[in-house]
């Protein structure tokens, strides 16, 4: 069976095209090994140039849908130029793959030796998985979102970045003594004021910019929309948020006006919730 090459622009801007890239691999000859290292370099300098754009403090004046657009098809481009080059980390997975599935060169000029197909692993990409976990993550939690930015006005993009950046997406949750979920997505405290069930669990605080281990209390609910809405009613009525509420129109100036309300002792919060929530509203388009 034939099988279309996957060219470097789509695998740079779709993780999804690692299935397609594998089967690509699987052909087991040397020229679809080394065009399919050359576009697995391309998803890898794809998600490093993406990490570090997203680490990137924004101005705001290109900080909006039209931006964060140009900014990624920029990032495609600059991935799919930098890979194949020699010396590169594409020379390297040839090397691998060739390894593994025995590949040989050219008998002669002009013929290429078929081999029998062999299963493919392919090395891990830094932010890959996390792209599936998180792509899972915003899809489930979308309708949730979306019902309760309706009645709060807080975008769902903005609570579903906010749930996945404090919940790991949703592998670390808050859990019970009997290890089931607390359904707490945004690591909120029970204070005194809190008359629901608690869950006590060792996490990291900040003083003083060091971090430490501590046991704290966590407001456990019957269910995720819950929490959203908990959230959602804090947020609003809370006269320490004031200011971050009024700053949904904008990622940094909203996650900005959290750290330094308190929301978390992370000095590096800002930077890590505003990268977390770019993600979910890529992610969401998407999935649009």
């Amino acid at each position: 069976m034939s099988i279309a090459p996957v060219s470097s622009n789509a695998l740079a801007a779709d993780a999804k095209s690692l299935n397609a890239l594998k089967l690509q691999a699987g052909q087991a000859t040397p020229a679809s090994i080394k065009e399919a290292a050359k576009q697995f370099e391309s998803l890898f300098m794809r998600e490093l140039i993406k990490s570090m754009r997203d680490a990137t403090q924004k101005s705001g004046m290109l900080d909006g849908p039209q931006g964060d657009l140009g900014a990624d098809l920029l990032d495609q481009q600059l991935a799919v130029q930098m890979s194949g080059k020699p010396g590169g980390l594409s020379a390297a997975i040839e090397r691998q793959l060739s390894q593994q599935m025995g590949a040989a060169q050219p008998a002669s000029p002009g013929t290429i030796t078929k081999l029998p197909l062999a299963p493919v692993t392919l090395p891990p990409v830094p932010g890959a998985a996390a792209s599936v976990s998180q792509s899972g993550f915003v899809q489930r939690m979308s309708a949730v979102a979306a019902k309760v930015e309706q009645s709060s006005g807080i975008p769902a993009g903005f609570m579903i970045g906010q749930a996945g950046h404090e919940s790991a997406w949703g592998q670390h949750e808050i859990r019970l003594p009997d290890g089931s979920t607390s359904f707490n997505l945004f690591g909120i405290k029970a204070g005194a004021g809190w008359s629901g069930k608690v869950a006590e669990v060792t996490t990291t605080e900040y003083v003083n910019g060091q971090p430490q281990k501590t046991v704290a209390r966590f407001r456990a609910y019957d269910s995720y929309e819950a929490s959203f809405q908990d959230y959602a009613k804090m947020i609003n009525n809370s006269p320490r948020y004031a200011q971050a509420r009024q700053q949904t129109g904008s990622v940094t100036a909203y996650a900005s006006g959290l750290q330094r309300a308190g929301y978390a002792t992370d000095p590096s919060y800002a930077a890590k919730l505003s990268q977390a929530i770019n993600s979910t509203l890529r992610l969401q388009r998407a999935q649009a």
